[in-house]
């Protein structure tokens, strides 16, 4: 008993075994995963999806236009939009071919001559932003973005956009990064992957009747000018001549 009682008593006072830590990460709710799955896979239905499809345009800051998109079964693609270079007076053209990257200035108010291209570099590569219209990128590389699991998005179910049909999500960016990889806002598809409506930093597009058949490839614009210069977004001073795909 002297012998055994003194470790009995140390076996009762020491420690008790620590426990194995138990994560305080709160779990993804299935029904956020499962809106991030259903949003991945319109993306990627989007990606196969071929049209002519017309958008209603409400940018921020000026009247509503109509954009054209379209996206060839080559997987070549162009988007026009009317009213954005040089202060909201030339209509430009955005195209993707196998040639490269191209900006075309098309016949409007303030470009009273035809149509002419420059390229910007190529197919893949990003449109400088001084450039950018950005209306493109939800048919075009933001696409990559919605299917990539590893992006740092937070997706959700979202209520649809007055006037737009099918399926829309609440994308947010779960990044600090200020070079986020697409704008946040509202994302929405049809079952076969047609865009329908999109709400982001830019504005706000909504299809406008039904999209047409694909084209086997994109035509660009007009010809293409190798000195020629690229319409910018400002409004040109009283000194500047227009040069953009002028041969």
């Amino acid at each position: 008993m002297a012998l055994t009682l003194p470790a009995l008593l140390a076996a009762c006072t020491a420690d008790p075994p620590s426990r194995a830590p138990t994560s305080t990460a709160d779990p993804v709710p299935a029904e956020v995963d499962a809106a991030r799955d259903e949003l991945a896979a319109l993306a990627a239905a989007a990606q196969d999806r071929h049209l002519t499809a017309t958008y209603a345009f409400e940018p921020g800051d000026g009247a509503t236009r109509t954009v054209t998109v379209t996206s060839a079964n080559d997987g070549t693609w162009r988007v026009d939009v009317p009213g954005w270079g040089q202060g909201g007076t030339v209509d430009v053209s955005l195209a993707a071919t196998g040639d490269g990257l191209f900006q075309c200035a098309l016949p409007s108010a303030g470009w009273a001559q035809p149509a002419g291209c420059v390229r910007l570099g190529d197919a893949d590569d990003a449109v400088p932003r001084r450039l950018d219209p950005r209306v493109q990128h939800p048919f075009t590389d933001w696409l990559e973005v919605l299917t990539d699991r590893r992006a740092p998005l937070a997706v959700s179910a979202a209520a649809p956009l007055p006037g737009a049909s099918g399926e829309c999500y609440s994308v947010e960016s779960t990044s600090a990064s200020l070079n986020a990889p697409l704008d946040v806002g509202i994302y929405c598809y049809l079952p076969d992957g047609t865009p329908t409506a999109v709400r982001a930093a830019f504005g706000t597009l909504k299809l406008a009747g039904e999209p047409g058949p694909a084209p086997a490839t994109v035509p660009l614009a007009g010809p293409v000018s190798e000195g020629g210069e690229p319409v910018s977004r400002d409004a040109p001073s009283p000194t500047d001549s227009p040069t953009a795909g002028t041969p």
